[in-house]
């Protein structure tokens, strides 16, 4: 037998690459949809109201169109607004992407952890309700950055950014009263995995980044165990809702990541 459904992937930009890329790794025999919500990127800065209305409209007209098999919301802003809404509108498996504190409050040994997101992510009762039950120990520092949002999509368009540009989004977080002690930074968005090394090279002192990657995969093989794929790889599709002079620089990106094909919705 033979599947040819997708997995697809969502998120307002490119970030969720980091997710589909360790997704790929554990199951490669898989075809792929890669959504970028090019049109309503960036959502770190939309209102909660236009988050809730926009990603359940677009994912159902979405699952509509390419009949996948099951969805990754691979956007922490979009899943802590959204998730519930989604899962409740579609008929069938939806996984969604949530910072990833209790794993960065196992690793800290100074007990400080800094959340780094979105201002959308970082200010949700979700992170707090995370914080409360897997971080009650820990002092938890929250910095939301729309600039490190644009510094990823430019790095992965090719434009090398300044290491200026990454101290001034760490200093959110380290000028913060007790930031000082930070040993451990939550990857709260799936952009910013992308360029952690960059963010490493010039952070004040030792710090671990953690991010949902590697977890979302494991989910994905888990949900998807035992189902027929094709028999044959299928290449992947990078679908943007709105295409324009940044698109195709993208492009070596995304081929990188089997997306040979690029659509607009």
């Amino acid at each position: 037998m033979t599947d040819t459904r997708p997995i697809l992937f969502f998120d307002s930009g490119v970030g969720g690459l980091s997710v589909l890329a360790p997704t790929r790794a554990l199951l490669p025999q898989a075809s792929y949809v890669y959504v970028a919500d090019s049109a309503g990127y960036p959502y770190g800065t939309r209102s909660e109201a236009e988050i809730a209305a926009r990603v359940p409209a677009l994912l159902g007209r979405l699952a509509e169109r390419y009949r996948p098999r099951l969805i990754v919301i691979a956007c922490n802003t979009a899943s802590t607004i959204a998730l519930a809404a989604v899962r409740a509108a579609l008929d069938l498996p939806v996984v969604g992407t949530v910072p990833a504190i209790r794993p960065a409050a196992a690793l800290s040994v100074t007990r400080c952890i800094g959340v780094l997101g979105t201002q959308a992510t970082v200010r949700q009762p979700y992170v707090d309700d995370l914080a409360t039950r897997f971080a009650a120990d820990c002092t938890v520092i929250r910095h939301g950055s729309a600039e490190l949002v644009a510094l990823a999509e430019a790095e992965l368009r090719g434009m090398r950014q300044p290491d200026s540009a990454y101290r001034a989004v760490l200093a959110g977080l380290y000028d913060q009263t007790g930031g000082e002690r930070i040993d451990v930074i939550v990857n709260a968005c799936t952009h910013f995995p992308l360029v952690a090394d960059r963010l490493g090279a010039v952070a004040p002192g030792p710090v671990r980044f953690v991010d949902g990657g590697e977890g979302i995969a494991r989910r994905v093989a888990y949900l998807t165990q035992g189902q027929a794929w094709p028999q044959s790889p299928v290449p992947g599709v990078a679908v943007f809702t709105r295409i324009d002079s940044d698109t195709a620089a993208l492009a070596p990106a995304l081929l990188a990541r089997g997306l040979e094909r690029i659509e607009s919705l």
